[in-house]
């Protein structure tokens, strides 16, 4: 696109050299007073004629060009403020999903009426051998080894390390994770351990117990971590097979780890308040 200045430096350049050409036709006219004169106008009526119609052209041009650089102008500007309207919008439904959860998350907490710290995910490992995850709440806001961690969909895992301002979580998908369990309805018992590959096994479960899928598995308490009644997972496969004394039962888990953004830690009784 040309600058101003260039169509400018153009436009004069024009006009001067027409009216170079005008002036010195007419000065060469003849003394005579009548068909001398006749002849100048003659001959100088075209080009004065071209000098009109050349400068409504340029005007034309020179009108149009700076419409066009002024149309761009606003054109980029409203581009602009699109884009900042488009992330505001985004921010704010940020804010509204965040609002949502957390209002979720308590009422979980008040619905289970325990002392709980809401925590941050902030880092998962990439390990193929471990899954854990990291959250923003250490030692400083009463976190502990061994405490459970908890969603209203359910068990996430425990607590297996813990610095001033950090936590990590062993999940319970982890092979090295166990939790002490209950068929929820017709209950009965096993030990719910971490298969490795986002799923896990309900072990020890006795052969002549009914096992179906779909049925529901919760915490029993009774391995002194997690608290009795929560929600871990769903009988996804039951395989009895032809011999031995116990069946063997896959489980989902209830939570989808990988959405993961926010969870609860729950607080040992000595640091209830």
């Amino acid at each position: 696109m040309f600058s101003r200045r260039m169509v400018l430096v153009v436009a004069v350049l024009v006009l001067l050299l027409l009216n170079i050409a005008a002036l010195t036709v007419s000065s060469s006219r003849l003394d005579s007073a009548g068909g001398a004169a006749q002849i100048a106008l003659h001959l100088t009526a075209p080009f004065q004629k071209g000098i009109s119609s050349t400068l409504g052209w340029v005007r034309s041009i020179w009108t149009g060009y700076f419409k066009l650089v002024s149309t761009a102008e606003e054109n980029e500007a409203l581009r602009l403020e699109v884009a900042t309207l488009r992330e505001q919008l985004n921010g704010y439904n940020e804010l509204k999903l965040l609002d949502g959860r957390m209002r979720s998350l308590l009422s979980f907490k008040e619905a289970k009426a325990r002392n709980m710290v809401a925590a941050e995910v902030t880092g998962k490992d990439a390990s193929p051998w471990y899954r854990t995850l990291i959250i923003d709440k250490g030692t400083d806001d009463g976190v502990a080894k061994g405490q459970p961690v908890v969603v209203p969909d359910g068990i996430v895992g425990q607590v297996i390390e813990a610095s001033h301002r950090y936590a990590k979580v062993l999940l319970v998908t982890d092979r090295n994770s166990s939790v002490d369990a209950l068929v929820q309805d017709t209950r009965s018992r096993g030990v719910l351990k971490g298969g490795g590959a986002g799923e896990c096994h309900f072990a020890y479960a006795n052969r002549n117990d009914t096992i179906t899928a779909g049925q529901r598995i919760v915490s029993s308490g009774l391995d002194g971590v997690f608290p009795k009644g929560f929600f871990i997972g769903t009988v996804s496969k039951v395989n009895k097979g032809v011999a031995g004394i116990f069946q063997e039962v896959v489980v989902t888990p209830s939570v989808t780890f990988e959405k993961l953004e926010e969870v609860l830690v729950v607080m040992s009784p000595e640091t209830d308040n």
